[in-house]
């Protein structure tokens, strides 16, 4: 039977004056004029993605989409309207992403991690859900190798989930500040740990010894902002710091010590202040 949204062999059954109509044994499919190899003749088997037109009827191509049914991809995002995104995909139809299979809100212009589905109505569509599924979580990466990483899906409670080159799944702590990202960015991660099912942690951080003295920094800014008193010290709970600093609490304990080892700041009466 012949397949939707995927590539497949078939035969050529049938010339006509618009193109060739190729066949699986059972059902036929148009292969247009323009994508008809030279010379072809009726019996040759081609190679070519199976989808539907804009009338919603089954055509054929020889062109390869980004994607095909079951598959990953990264595709860019053409237009956005009250229907969902349309995303270009190699094919002259452009593919549909539903506003139901979204996951946020993607304009114009991103590049987002989708996978190709066929919905209800029998339709080829896009989905920005059930990636996880479809990553790798067998890395070829080693504990401290930097990689590229597209942001998939922001995990709330359990952090922000990554695609390592957009193939392998991995997790940044939820301690980790990616406000400034959204689904879709690509940014460079250091491998920090790989459990024994596969899946990387990863930070955006930079090594301790070289983010101290950049979160060292930013504190003095904040602690400015707050005129030269800051209201609490490393013995607040984990939450309040992250929520004033973005730090995690480690990592605010690294950026004080560095500080007042300077003599930059004073401890006293539970409050930080600068000298």
């Amino acid at each position: 039977m012949m397949k939707l949204g995927e590539i497949q062999k078939l035969k050529i059954d049938k010339k006509v004056e618009f193109g060739v109509y190729l066949t699986d044994g059972e059902e036929k499919v148009l292969l247009p004029k323009k994508q008809v190899p030279e010379n072809a003749s009726i019996g040759d088997e081609l190679s070519v993605f199976v989808y539907k037109d804009s009338k919603d009827r089954l055509i054929a191509t020889t062109n390869t989409p980004g994607i095909t049914v079951g598959q990953l991809g990264v595709l860019s995002v053409l237009q956005v309207n009250k229907i969902g995104a349309f995303l270009d995909w190699g094919l002259e139809k452009d593919l549909l992403l539903p506003f139901k299979e979204m996951v946020g809100r993607p304009e114009e212009g991103d590049e987002i991690l989708v996978r190709a589905y066929i919905d209800k109505s029998n339709r080829l569509c896009a989905s920005q859900k059930g990636i996880y599924e479809l990553l790798s979580q067998k890395p070829p990466y080693a504990v401290g190798d930097e990689v590229e990483a597209r942001i998939y899906e922001f995990g709330h409670d359990y952090g922000t989930f990554v695609a390592l080159e957009d193939r392998y799944s991995a997790m940044i702590p939820r301690h980790e500040d990616v406000s400034k990202y959204k689904i879709g960015d690509v940014l460079m991660v250091r491998i920090t740990g790989i459990k024994e099912d596969g899946k990387c942690d990863v930070t955006i951080r930079d090594k301790a010894y070289i983010q101290m003295d950049e979160d060292a920094e930013a504190l003095l800014d904040l602690i400015d902002s707050y005129a030269g008193v800051l209201p609490f010290t490393e013995k607040a709970s984990p939450e309040v710091i992250k929520r004033e600093t973005g730090l995690s609490k480690a990592a605010f304990k690294r950026a004080i010590g560095r500080l007042y080892k300077e003599r930059k700041i004073s401890l006293n009466e539970g409050k930080i202040r600068r000298i």
